[in-house]
């Protein structure tokens, strides 16, 4: 099997997908079909076969994917004109479960966050009061007047020539 990459088949690709959504929208009237939507539409290399990946909402998805294969051969000529390409490519539709197991996996994310998050709201009050009662001090908060001392500084008390570490002797 071969890694090259077609473009032909990607733009074809595209506007496969442009054209059938709006053929599905208007030829298409089946109330059963709910809302589709074309997620993605991959060609084959000699451009023959068309896999047109769909995702639907309000419907059942069984009953949607037996409704586009049955609809598959009477949208392939309207597909070719609205292309203007000679052969119009085998349709195969296919449910898109890329977006269902998003989803799925989101929610399982949310569900571990609000678990974890639920824990931890148990466990924080505990940790904040062991901590302060290890201290000693009924305010475990920082004042910005307060130095590594513990002590309180203000200008007043500045003595630019002395020493901190040794009694300051009185001026004369």
């Amino acid at each position: 099997m071969s890694t090259k990459s077609y473009p032909r088949a990607k733009r074809v690709g595209q506007q496969i997908q442009r054209a059938l959504s709006e053929l599905i929208r208007r030829e298409l009237r089946d109330p059963r079909l709910g809302m589709i939507t074309l997620t993605d539409v991959r060609m084959s290399s000699d451009l023959s076969y068309a896999t047109i990946y769909y995702s639907v909402l309000g419907a059942d998805p069984h009953l949607a994917q037996q409704i586009l294969t049955q609809a598959a051969d009477m949208l392939r000529g309207p597909l070719g004109r609205a292309l203007g390409i000679r052969h119009s490519p085998e349709l195969r539709f296919v449910q898109d479960e890329l977006i269902e197991s998003g989803a799925r996996l989101s929610a399982l994310i949310n569900k571990a966050v609000k678990d974890d998050e639920a824990r931890h709201v148990d466990e924080e009050p505990a940790a904040e009061s062991e901590t302060a009662a290890e201290s000693g001090d009924d305010d475990a908060h920082y004042s910005s007047d307060d130095d590594d001392d513990g002590h309180y500084d203000s200008d007043e008390d500045d003595d630019s020539g002395s020493n901190q570490d040794e009694p300051s002797s009185p001026k004369r």
